[in-house]
């Protein structure tokens, strides 16, 4: 097209003749003389910001520019053969990284395709990158579609990229200095740019949500995990405070999707979230949203454990014990509140919850470097020695409930001298057996200040993060479960608790063959369902609260059948 045609062309789309061109550029050839005062008729050189200014834009962007940068330099191999130059403006249309052959450099330069070139439309009319910060959508500005025509041999195919609170931090743009005729020749640049752009936004929402869940969707499973189309952040009360730009669309288009909570969008909560973690088939982990879609759904835990607003981290070994369950982090900062006093302790718990684990860690929050002493109480007897002597430290009651008679007054009496932290383990209700007169109340009262108990396995939310940190123990370097082992264990009733958890996973470590442990590799349960018995009442109501009511899940846990749980339910009334 030559010059004078192209000034009639934008003179034409002034008057409101139709002309063929896009609406975007329409528009955006309006703003250029309405709203700029530029001058089609005269060609003004690409504008590159001084040094001190690049600098400054740069600083601005840097977290941004480190987050994308190895995705956008895989971008540029994969197109650099075609002659492509890879731009990231920020949101002012400066162009802060670039990716270009070195070659060509004084005419990337001079064509504005180069590092602190600046793309906003004001300045350079109608391109792909100031009519992307206008619109919010990616954009191809073809040739002769801008409107400066210094500008009209270029191709510039742009894309926003959001931050996760919705707003504009970038545009991503893949540009030619000469290009094929047709327009529609620059559709692979788009759906590039527009992928490239989706994984900068995912990137950036990882690193910036590193302690919080965060929750990947996508329409199909296959692609869940390895390339999710959108992804949203969540605090533990299940309010959404991040998002990558797709979410609002996928889960809540039409209405503001930041600071909702999960449960108003999606029929699950943030408690349902360990269910969506890996390990679980991709098919099973559907999402069924409030107007009645449905999207697939990978859960991330959060990096570190969180603790509620204003408390501080968990001191000593507390923080390795748990990981995203609201209820052991809330006891283990209680049991962090309560270490650096002398009050005595009692911790309640069925075999093998980490009664003793957690006794050393609460002592492990002393800062001096005084010994951890353990008392077998089911070795105890009458003419046993007295307890240690020492003057500082923590003695560890274990298994308080097997003191006989005599052994309770001989206990009751070596404590009266004695000087160390008092921390006692159950496996029972001692109160109840003071009740009944199994237990000096005197013994009781001297060892049980106050209380701290242990959930059972099956009742723990953390359950993924444990068979993780256990396997890891447990195996050597890159051994991993399959889908199906873990769906398997899951389903146990574990009556030995994290105990037998362990030693499960140390023998399937032992038999698996390859690189994964399937189901066949897994040990037999120690007992059976009808050794373990049937589920108490009171069990089960526990189970299904911590399910959030959802009895799939809890026939899981519980190792049983759904209709299992439905007959326990209704007998229950």
């Amino acid at each position: 097209m030559r010059e004078r045609d192209h000034v009639d062309e934008i003179d034409r789309v002034l008057q409101g003749h139709a002309t063929g061109r896009d609406s975007v550029v329409q528009a955006s050839w309006r703003r250029c003389i309405e709203h700029y005062g530029l001058d089609p008729a005269k060609p003004s050189p690409a504008h590159i910001v001084t040094e001190t200014e690049l600098r400054s834009h740069r600083e601005q962007s840097e977290r941004l520019i480190a987050i994308a940068r190895s995705g956008l330099g895989a971008l540029f191999r994969q197109v650099a053969g075609q002659n492509y130059v890879l731009l990231l403006a920020d949101a002012k249309g400066v162009t802060v990284d670039f990716f270009g052959d070195t070659r060509f450099e004084d005419g990337l330069r001079a064509a504005g395709l180069y590092l602190g070139s600046d793309w906003s439309e004001s300045l350079a009319g109608t391109c792909g990158v100031g009519a992307c910060i206008y619109t919010g959508e990616a954009v191809t500005i073809h040739q002769t579609d801008h409107f400066d025509l210094h500008h009209t041999p270029l191709s510039c195919t742009a894309a926003p990229i959001f931050d996760t609170s919705g707003q504009l931090a970038a545009v991503l743009d893949l540009s030619l200095l000469r290009s094929p005729q047709p327009k529609a020749s620059q559709n692979l640049a788009m759906s590039l740019v527009r992928t490239s752009a989706r994984r900068v936004e995912m990137a950036n929402l990882m690193a910036m949500t590193r302690s919080d869940w965060v929750l990947r969707l996508s329409s199909s499973p296959e692609f869940l995990e390895v390339d999710p189309e959108a992804a949203i952040a969540l605090d533990g009360a299940g309010h959404i405070i991040g998002m990558t730009h797709a979410a609002q669309a996928a889960l809540s288009p039409g209405a503001p999707l930041l600071g909702r909570r999960l449960d108003q969008v999606a029929e699950l909560s943030v408690d349902d979230l360990p269910d969506l973690m890996r390990g679980r088939p991709s098919e099973d982990r559907v999402i069924r949203l409030r107007d009645g879609r449905a999207l697939f759904g990978h859960a991330i835990a959060p990096q570190s454990a969180r603790v509620p607003r204003g408390q501080p981290l968990l001191p000593g070994g507390l923080s390795s014990l748990a990981g995203p369950d609201p209820g052991m982090q809330a006891l283990l900062a209680r049991a962090a509140r309560l270490a650096a006093s002398t009050v005595p302790l009692l911790i309640r718990g069925e075999t093998g919850t980490g009664k003793e684990r957690l006794a050393r860690a609460i002592h492990l929050c002393r800062p001096d470097a005084a010994p951890f002493q353990v008392f077998d109480c089911a070795g105890c007897g009458a003419g046993d020695p007295p307890l240690p002597a020492a003057e500082r430290g923590t003695l560890f009651l274990k298994g308080a409930e097997d003191l006989d008679a005599a052994a309770q007054a001989q206990l009751l009496r070596s404590l009266a001298g004695c000087k160390l932290r008092i921390i006692a383990a159950t496996r029972c209700d001692l109160g109840q057996r003071v009740r009944e007169g199994r237990f000096r109340a005197d013994l009781f009262f001297r060892i049980a200040g106050t209380a701290l108990e242990l959930p059972p396995l099956h009742l723990r939310q953390d359950f993924d993060w444990l068979l993780d940190r256990m396997l890891r123990t447990a195996s050597v370097d890159g051994l991993r479960l399959s889908a199906r082992a873990r769906a398997d264990l899951k389903a146990r009733r574990w009556p030995g608790n994290l105990r037998e958890l362990a030693s499960t996973l140390q023998a399937a470590a032992l038999l698996a063959e390859g690189r994964v442990i399937d189901s066949h590799d897994l040990p037999p349960p120690l007992l059976d369902s009808a050794e373990a018995g049937e589920t108490p009442p009171d069990d089960l109501r526990q189970v299904l609260a911590a399910c959030g009511g959802n009895m799939a899940l809890a026939a899981r846990r519980l190792g049983v059948n759904r209709s299992t749980v439905l007959r326990r339910l209704r007998a229950l009334g």
